[in-house]
């Protein structure tokens, strides 16, 4: 296992990227610092960490000397530096479905619905709170419909690829949570709620929870 010192996890509790980061650093047993920024104050934007991190944005992982940004680039580092427990089969074609599959929660829904989009529907576009949950609800829904549909066919164990969580859980556990932070009606997708049921027992994953990271809030947030 990798000393704390060494490895340093540059996050905001309620970030999905760093979310997934989380859970895969969990899953390869791999101990980290965590280093905060409020991303809702825009700490991350700040040129401190546009030092560190030229993106601005999180997670930033340090590790083994480097400054790593985004999260499935992140993820497939951790995979190729501790290959044990893997996060990707071993099989080509089932790494290439692992990855798409990834991706359609990272790169489909969860960019439409993050942070900065949300900012933007209610600052100058003036959307209100009902307005905002909606275009949410609307693009987590069409996301989980089409990620559904593809775990349907595929039952040979509790995970999206078998019989151990992989890269798909790191993406979809986190946006499960914002789904029902949302509100998102869950009853329509049985394998992705069995899914998150699998992973409920894990350490890894109950660690990763944002209300488990040093800089949630100590009351309820909204």
């Amino acid at each position: 296992m990798s000393s704390v010192s060494s490895v340093r996890l540059h996050s905001y509790w309620r970030s999905s990227a760093a979310y997934r980061v989380r859970i895969a650093l969990g899953l390869k047993g791999i101990a980290f610092e965590s280093v905060c920024w409020h991303m809702a104050n825009g700490e991350h934007l700040q040129q401190r960490y546009r030092d560190l991190a030229s993106f601005g944005l999180v997670p930033m992982l340090e590790i083994d000397g480097l400054r790593l940004q985004q999260s499935l680039a992140i993820i497939e580092y951790l995979e190729e530096r501790n290959p044990a427990p893997p996060l990707l089969p071993g099989d080509r074609a089932q790494r290439a479905r692992a990855r798409a599959l990834a991706q359609l929660v990272a790169c489909e829904i969860h960019p439409l619905n993050n942070l900065r989009v949300l900012k933007r529907l209610r600052g100058s576009l003036r959307a209100d709170d009902a307005q905002v949950a909606d275009w949410y609800r609307h693009w987590c829904n069409e996301g989980f419909q089409a990620l559904e549909s593809a775990l349907a066919p595929f039952e040979a164990g509790p995970f999206a690829l078998g019989a151990q969580p992989s890269i798909v859980e790191c993406c979809l556990i986190p946006q499960i949570y914002n789904a029902r932070r949302y509100e998102v009606p869950m009853a329509a997708y049985p394998r992705i709620l069995a899914i998150a049921a699998a992973c409920e027992s894990l350490a890894a994953f109950d660690a990763a929870r944002p209300e488990r990271q040093p800089d949630a809030p100590t009351s309820s947030p909204s």
